[in-house]
């Protein structure tokens, strides 16, 4: 597992590896060795639709027990799925303890999650995806019953799990409803978001800035439209892809 220092340097790297990537072999290789430094041991990264066939309509790519594979398939179970039904509930990544505080489980449920857990998957980290107009999607990292659930490395999952989602869905969909190129953020534009990205409001980064919370606003909307995203999670992708923010700018104080 990572030590945070570290753990800057890969995601780093991998997000830049997951910008350009043009081939999924290559990606799923970089996701996987990135499983195992964050301490995982497998992952997936999907759309949430009940076809057992991985084709151009639907993001698949894994490294599960093969086993569970087929009696996922076997079963329909990619809407039913109480992990894939929580990332509806949620944006922001979870743990699959927290599953019964997401959604109301059914018996069938927990039947299917012991299941899961016979075939290797006891424990797992879920970071949902939400494309306007696209069927729900995540990227999860899981542990067999054995291993330890690495707590301290889930913030550098989570940005893990976008990275790897954004560039399965550009590969897998040929980079359709991507955007194309855009103009360079303004110097403002960019401390705004530096300052978005490291948790601060608008009302707070208004008063770092010595500027309005109106304008903080303004500058982000203008930001998320010169990049055609909605949401300020695949604007900060976007910018850590391009290099026009980096980890630490984020992490700098």
């Amino acid at each position: 597992m990572l030590d945070m220092g570290p753990a800057r340097v890969e995601i780093e790297e991998f997000i830049q590896i997951a910008g350009t990537v043009e081939d999924i072999g290559d990606l799923a290789r970089s996701l996987e060795r990135m499983t195992s430094l964050l301490g995982f041991v497998h992952f997936a990264v999907t759309q949430h639709t009940d076809s057992p066939v991985a084709d151009e309509a639907m993001i698949r790519l894994h490294n599960y027990p093969k086993q569970w594979v087929d009696y996922f398939d076997a079963n329909r179970l990619g809407l039913s799925d109480p992990v894939h039904r929580a990332s509806q509930r949620i944006v922001a990544g979870f743990r699959w303890e927290r599953l019964p505080h997401l959604i109301e489980l059914t018996p069938a449920d927990r039947k299917l999650l012991m299941r899961a857990r016979d075939f290797g998957l006891a424990n797992g980290f879920t970071v949902p995806a939400h494309i306007v107009g696209e069927a729900t999607g995540s990227c999860t990292f899981a542990l067999g019953a054995r291993g330890a659930f690495p707590t301290n490395a889930l913030v550098e999952a989570q940005m893990v799990g976008l990275a790897a989602f954004d560039a399965a869905r550009r590969i897998w969909l040929g980079g359709m409803n991507m955007p194309g190129h855009h103009r360079p953020l303004t110097d403002r534009q960019r401390d705004c978001l530096i300052w978005t990205a490291r948790g601060k409001t608008a009302w707070e980064t208004a008063s770092i800035l010595g500027i309005r919370e109106v304008t903080v606003i303004k500058h982000l909307t203008d930001a998320l439209n010169r990049y055609g995203v909605q949401k300020r999670t695949s604007l900060l992708i976007r910018t850590l892809f391009d290099g026009t923010i980096s980890f630490a700018d984020i992490f700098r104080r």
